[in-house]
């Protein structure tokens, strides 16, 4: 009797099958993730999945003191970690989340160092790996039994609304013009253009604030106001002469994580947020490619919270599933791995030439200023989406009263002092506040207050896919 032995490369999820004729997906039809084109274009593919991250997974760790070069090689190498852990049947980029920006800054403000920061963000994906065992063994509704859509929404809504004073404070005032400029552009980059320039949006936005900022220099010479140092005193708009003295060929800046309990407490909520991404990321691709994924939910978030342990011992920053790629495979009728893992190694070749990187350090504070107030904004409406498309009710008091009490708590940064060694304050004390305070109020609260609503990743397919998936960038929450 014939037995077929098992190949290793299929459990993999690294040997394809060519689609068609190998050039365009026949029509009605699209290429599934264990397919491909020809290898030029899906070489090509890949190139474009790289252009689509590239706004959200450089401006990230720029604004949170990070290596971007670093950053980039990491995202590669974390993408290789989640296809292989998936066996090739989800495809998805990992790249850099926006969420830990609000963190950064905190943890910066603290007195915080970069190693305080990675090390804080090291805890967060060791309790992302814990919450995909979790649903390993449990099941998805664990997710909504612990975080419900309200509580969802109103901690990704306190992150991102957490930030607004970094904008206003930080990038902003450095080129009050230029800030206003590119902000202008963005929005009509992001409202008017379509498909793939749509979903790349930000990245159009960052080439127009250096256009912009370098002709001003021209036209106008240096600026007085607040440098990139912090001090008020003349300086050009875009400095690149760090550009001209980074080499072409040299590895990143590595280095190890450093432990605070005060930061960690402070990283730890956006535990949430990346569940939540992974789970909208997990649904909307199964709905899109007709293979339902929910057998891999628990596998995705554990490869995210990997990833990011990986990243961030060596001093990058944490990882997530990014859908601005949805943007590019629902375009394309395209979710070959095979472009994924193309894309992978564009990720490690970019990471390895330090003068990439110089000129992304190198991204003037007044772009930044104009990017991020669209950013930090859209992060924290991504929680209202979170609730529009869950349905829920802020008539009931007891999604009120929780969500209302922490957003405040984390947009005002308000503090509560246990001890001089010890306090929370902002996303934490908010988060602290949604989660508990939901809970308790609901074990006292009337049976007709506790109406069972929509399940966690059946709101969140909605929210990935048309926030941020289909119709435009997606800023990660």
């Amino acid at each position: 009797m014939y037995v077929r032995k098992r190949n290793p490369t299929m459990d993999l999820g690294v040997r394809w099958k060519l689609h068609g004729d190998g050039r365009t997906p026949a029509p009605g039809a699209v290429v599934r993730p264990d397919e491909r084109l020809s290898w030029p274009r899906t070489v090509g593919l890949g190139a474009q999945h790289v252009v689509a991250m590239f706004g959200a997974s450089f401006v990230a760790p720029v604004l949170m003191g990070l290596d971007p070069n670093l950053a980039i090689m990491m995202s590669g190498v974390a993408t290789a970690i989640f296809l292989l852990a998936t066996r090739g049947r989800v495809p998805s980029y990992l790249g850099c989340s926006l969420s830990f920006v609000g963190v950064a800054a905190v943890i910066r403000a603290q007195g915080g160092t970069s190693a305080t920061v990675t090390g804080a963000v090291f805890v967060v994906g060791i309790a992302l790996f814990l919450v995909g065992l979790a649903v390993q063994r449990f099941g998805a509704r664990i997710i909504h039994a612990a975080m419900p859509p309200i509580v969802t929404g109103a901690v990704v809504m306190l992150i991102g609304f957490n930030l607004a004073p970094v904008t206003a404070s930080t990038y902003w005032p450095q080129d009050q013009w230029t800030a206003l400029l590119v902000m202008l552009f963005t929005g009509l980059a992001v409202v008017c253009l379509r498909g793939f320039w749509s979903r790349v949006a930000i990245f159009l936005g960052l080439v127009f604030g250096y256009a912009i900022s370098w002709a001003f220099d021209r036209i106008f010479g240096k600026i007085h106001s607040m440098s990139p140092g912090g001090k008020v005193a003349d300086h050009w708009r875009l400095d690149l002469s760090g550009v001209s003295r980074a080499d072409w060929l040299g590895l990143p800046h590595f280095h190890g994580p450093s432990f605070q309990w005060s930061a960690i407490l402070v990283a730890l909520p956006v535990v949430i947020a990346l569940v939540a991404e992974n789970a909208g990321h997990v649904k909307a691709v199964g709905e899109m490619t007709g293979d339902p994924l929910d057998d891999k939910l628990g596998t995705a978030i554990s490869a995210d919270g990997v990833a990011s342990m990986l990243s961030t011992a060596v001093g990058g920053p944490p990882n997530t599933t990014y859908s601005e790629n949805i943007g590019v495979m629902a375009a394309t009728r395209v979710y070959s791995t095979a472009a994924y893992w193309a894309a992978a190694g564009f990720a490690l070749l970019f990471g390895v030439c330090p003068k990439f990187g110089a000129v992304v350090a190198a991204i003037p504070g007044g772009v930044l200023g104009g990017i991020t107030v669209i950013l930090y904004g859209m992060i924290g409406l991504l929680g209202a989406q979170i609730w529009l498309h869950a349905r829920v009710d802020l008539r009931n008091p007891l999604n009120l009263v929780p969500a209302a009490a922490g957003i405040i708590i984390g947009v005002g940064n308000v503090s509560l002092t246990f001890t001089r060694n010890f306090s929370l304050s902002g996303i934490a004390l908010g988060t602290l506040v949604v989660i508990t305070g939901y809970h308790t109020l609901r074990a006292f609260a009337p049976a007709h207050l506790k109406q069972q609503g929509p399940l966690l990743d059946e709101g969140m397919s909605a929210y990935d896919t048309e926030a941020g998936g289909t119709e435009g960038p997606r800023a990660r929450s």
